[in-house]
């Protein structure tokens, strides 16, 4: 390598690779004092400084100090403490004593490997480059060009990075070519080798929100508001849009002068047919937006398993539903609530069910006859704890009720509850949770052992309980919590199956 070139071959690396010249600079320092290393006899450290500005190099043999009783020690690579303090006074272990030695030209197959230690430096840079530019915009929104396909993955060249768009990441219609042009969510950003570095997907709902922000000139504004997006990626999405301004039209806003602006969003993701909903915050009214066009005769609200039964005519029932499902399905999405279709003679079918079985369980409890526990549901006791705890007087007051009775019943109710928490005493003491149970977060020592109390006694065992699971055994915990707690409990399984995939 002709040192005169250095400054020259660096600054052309610096440009190709938009590194700075610095990270190249050392590089090179680095590759020449490997082979340094290589061309002695002996098993040295070595360190070259490169002058910036000619390109000439010296070359330093050195030794780390040490202490005496280091069980590493080296003559060749180390020196103590005590001998290295003889030439600077200052010295320190960790530092270094250095010896200018003969930078020897280097042969034709010392300067192919250095070549092959500089450009392999340069591309750890680069990758460390592009980790740290694009890890802080995960989530947001880039533009690249289709560069080629490798099986059935695309790669995606995105300012001059490889970006890699996953088939499960791809919209089934894509039909992607070469030259093409597509936008996708920043999914990831890898910082091991293997191959592209940035991960984008193409079939989140975020893709759908961006798309719709760059359209829509009044949601910079500020004007216009995006609360949720639901996908079934290149058939059918929904998006939820409002107002602060109620002279402003959200809906109307997002569809544009004959329908410009949603169409150009449904080009760029091939075609998928996009339904604009007003959001609201009345949560029964919003599932009735996000059903359109399908008619809603009624709503029945269970805050406990957070689900609506959605009564309609048995004429919109197919239409509310959707071709497997797809309106109904993105419509939970959409809202957050679990829904469920059916018809009146269906709600009233599954009323019925539903009363029936609380009817049973009271009269099991309390040890009452039909007539009384039909009453209790009726009248919307349906649990122990409603009973035990009901004003005594509210009770009285229901016409086939009396003193006595009330007082019975709320007795008998109380007694029930004792006898459940006995129970879980007792159950408890057998039951110890196990330590992963603990490395769920969230987890602590109560939670863990009203879990246990319930069978749920290890990480496993919470992770293959749904929400509606945690609900009915805690009835007062929060959805969101009871949801965080699962995803916790199976974020190890999720990565292991992440790395196979891999």
């Amino acid at each position: 390598m002709d040192k005169s070139t250095i400054p020259t071959i660096v600054q052309a690396l610096s440009d190709e690779r938009n590194l700075d010249t610095e990270v190249i600079f050392e590089a090179v320092e680095d590759a020449l004092a490997a082979a340094a290393k290589r061309q002695n006899m002996l098993d040295i450290d070595a360190r070259v400084a490169i002058n910036r500005e000619t390109g000439g190099f010296d070359t330093y043999r050195r030794w780390e100090i040490v202490e005496e009783e280091d069980e590493n020690f080296s003559e060749d690579r180390h020196i103590t403490l005590a001998k290295a303090s003889q030439s600077q006074p200052d010295a320190e272990i960790g530092q270094f004593v250095e010896e200018l030695i003969p930078s020897n030209a280097l042969g034709r197959i010392a300067a192919q490997t250095t070549r092959q230690v500089i450009m392999q430096k340069v591309r750890e840079a680069e990758r460390r480059r592009v980790y740290e530019q694009y890890t802080p915009l995960v989530g947001t929104m880039l533009f690249g060009s289709v560069r080629r396909t490798e099986r059935l993955d695309t790669i995606v060249d995105v300012e001059s990075v490889e970006a890699l768009l996953p088939k499960n990441c791809s919209i089934p219609k894509d039909g992607l070519r070469k030259g093409d042009r597509i936008r996708g969510i920043l999914k990831d950003v890898r910082s091991d080798s293997r191959g592209p570095q940035l991960i984008l997907d193409r079939t989140s709902p975020e893709l759908l929100i961006e798309l719709f922000k760059l359209e829509v000139p009044e949601t910079r504004e500020g004007l216009v508001g995006i609360k949720s997006a639901a996908r079934d990626p290149g058939s059918r999405a929904k998006i939820a849009v409002f107002s602060p301004d109620s002279k402003i039209d959200p809906i109307g806003a997002c569809v544009g002068v004959r329908g410009t602006r949603v169409q150009s969003v449904s080009n760029e993701i091939a075609g998928e047919r996009v339904d604009i909903v007003q959001w609201s915050p009345n949560a029964p009214q919003f599932v009735i937006n996000a059903l359109a066009p399908a008619e809603v005769e009624s709503i029945a609200i269970n805050n406990h398993t957070h689900s609506m039964d959605v009564v309609v005519a048995e004429s919109q029932l197919s239409q509310a539903i959707g071709r497997s499902g797809q309106n109904v399905r993105l419509a939970s999405q959409l809202t957050g609530w679990s829904l469920n279709i059916m018809t009146y003679d269906e709600s009233q079918e599954k009323r019925f069910k539903e009363d029936r079985a609380e009817i049973d369980k009271l009269m099991e409890q309390l040890d009452v006859d039909e007539d009384v526990a039909m009453v209790l549901v009726q009248h919307g006791y349906r649990t122990m704890l409603d009973i035990a705890y009901a004003e005594t007087d509210v009770l009285a007051n229901i016409e086939q009720f009396d003193e006595n009775l009330v007082e019975e019943i709320q007795n008998r109710a109380t007694d029930a509850i004792l006898k459940d928490e006995i129970a879980g005493v007792i159950k408890a003491e057998h039951n110890k949770p196990e330590p992963s149970l603990f490395e769920v977060e969230g987890v602590d020592e109560n939670l863990a052992g009203l879990l246990a109390a319930n069978d749920i006694l290890s990480r496993e065992a919470l992770a293959d309980c749904s929400t509606y699971d945690l609900l009915d055994v805690f009835p007062t915990m929060d959805v969101e919590f009871a949801g965080e707690l699962i995803m916790s409990a199976r974020a190890p399984m999720l990565e292991e199956l992440e790395n196979d995939e891999g």
